[in-house]
């Protein structure tokens, strides 16, 4: 008898199809759960309540946005401003890079306590922003900055996001960094500064990053680096400072990093004189991963690795004498970070070095959640982040690709996959059965209609079938 009063309710419900009723309407009939509101345009969806506006040449953040969307996704648009009010403080995740933004008031996102992915990056001519923009996102934990054309950061910007693991800061314009910039992320794990105008990195340009594990400072114009410009970089395991205007850098400096695994000091214009004896002596002593370190003065070592030289070769040369918080951090170096840092390194044609790393059991890694996303481009709905990002968020665009991201670069240029770190975000697709949405937030094309009626009838009465 049920099975007879079940075909008869969908014949019903099939005549009322055909005869203009809504779909809302027969789904609300069937106990189904129905999502009301979605902007023209838009794929809406629930659990998590989720909004896509993905590439369809908005101008504005368009209207009818859910109050409850727990994620936004608006990449790939042309939208210009981002004002107070256009999203609600539920908001969890929000994409809108590759955008034309060029002002974000202040106030958008106060209150956004429960905010942890913010993607603004690929906004070429946004340049500026104001000190308070991010001011109260205490859950922050990935903020996308990449190629915004930003030429200065202002003080305090990153004032209490002490749960950011991943801040993506490259490709824009910056020139010089103002001291204590990082220092409530005590949390953060990968800073991205590649691809700026960086000439000097300061005593206390990094000071409060204790917890990073990787610094991205390759393709700046850094003439310079302070003596204790590292100091509080303890956990620090990879530093890139290739393809800058290094001539010289101090063996103490190397000293403050006792975790460091993977150096980059390749295409530098090094000296290779009494001024880097002490690099000299430190190169001697790491038991890591470094790149060649070619020198180009004086004429005599010019085409030559400093690396490769001999104690012969600094004739003239006082040895360096370590102070005392050098020579503990060496004696520190050599007790307890050498031993976990065996490894094989295999060089290949070409003189390339490539790293076998063993897994290091006990050592934790920080990875935002999966978001799965590989590249975002104007073209394909895909955002460009650094090469280090892209295969494992930040991403030469081509960290990151978010966060997501995170390999390596040997001194060629090549990129080689880091073991044990966080996948790559994938572009947003809905899943099966979502709402496509127009003005009026109803599904037009009978046959889809049909079949979504179909499915929620036997979902709600498949035991009753059965029998």
């Amino acid at each position: 008898m049920n099975s007879a009063f079940n075909f008869h309710f969908l014949c019903v419900c099939l005549s009322l199809l055909s005869a203009g009723c809504g779909l809302e309407f027969l789904l609300v009939l069937c106990g189904l759960e129905f999502s009301w509101s979605c902007p023209r345009h838009c794929i809406c969806y629930t659990d998590p309540s989720t909004v896509s506006c993905q590439a369809h040449n908005f101008l504005t953040v368009p209207e009818g946005i859910p109050p409850d969307s727990e994620r936004i996704f608006l990449q790939n648009n042309k939208i210009h401003r981002l004002l107070r009010g256009h999203f609600s403080n539920n908001l969890v995740t929000l994409w809108i890079y590759s955008n034309n933004i060029t002002y974000i008031e202040p106030s958008t996102f106060h209150g956004f306590t429960l905010l942890e992915d913010l993607d603004l990056g690929d906004n070429r001519h946004l340049r500026s922003l104001a000190e308070d923009t991010f001011h109260g996102l205490s859950r922050l934990n990935a903020l996308h900055l990449f190629r915004c054309g930003l030429s200065s950061l202002p003080n305090n910007i990153f004032q209490g996001l002490r749960n950011l693991q991943y801040l993506y800061l490259q490709e824009n314009h910056l020139k010089f960094l103002q001291d204590d910039t990082f220092m409530d992320l005590h949390n953060l794990s990968h800073l991205f500064l590649h691809g700026n105008r960086l000439w000097s990195i300061n005593q206390n340009t990094f000071t409060g990053l204790r917890a990073l594990d990787r610094l991205l400072l390759h393709q700046n114009q850094i003439e310079w680096v302070d003596r204790l410009a590292f100091h509080d970089l303890k956990s620090l395991t990879t530093l890139y400072l290739f393809n800058n205007s290094l001539i010289q850098l101090s063996g103490q400096c190397l000293d403050m990093l006792p975790a460091l695994e993977y150096l980059r000091l390749n295409d530098n214009p090094w000296s290779c004189d009494c001024k880097a004896l002490s690099l000299w002596e430190w190169l001697k002593r790491f038991r890591g991963s470094t790149s060649s370190v070619g020198c180009q003065a004086p004429a005599d070592m010019v085409g030559k690795d400093l690396k490769q030289l001999r104690k012969e070769d600094f004739p003239n040369c006082s040895p360096t004498v370590p102070n005392s918080e050098s020579r503990a951090q060496t004696n520190n170096l050599s007790a307890t970070v050498n031993p976990s840092m065996n490894r094989g390194v295999v060089v290949g044609s070409g003189g390339q070095t490539h790293i076998v790393q063993p897994s290091r059991p006990g050592r934790s890694r920080n990875c935002t959640k999966p978001r799965n996303r590989l590249s975002k481009g104007k073209g394909d709905n895909e955002v460009h982040h650094s090469k280090e990002v892209l295969a494992e968020k930040e991403d030469s665009s081509p960290d990151f690709t978010e966060g997501g991201k995170h390999d390596h670069t040997s001194p060629d240029g090549t990129i080689t996959r880091r073991k044990h770190k966080c996948n790559p975000r994938t572009t947003v697709r809905p899943p099966s059965g979502v709402q496509q949405a127009n003005n009026r937030a109803i599904l037009s094309q009978p046959s889809l209609n049909v079949y979504a009626l179909f499915v929620a009838l036997i979902m709600t009465n498949i035991d009753t079938i059965l029998r």
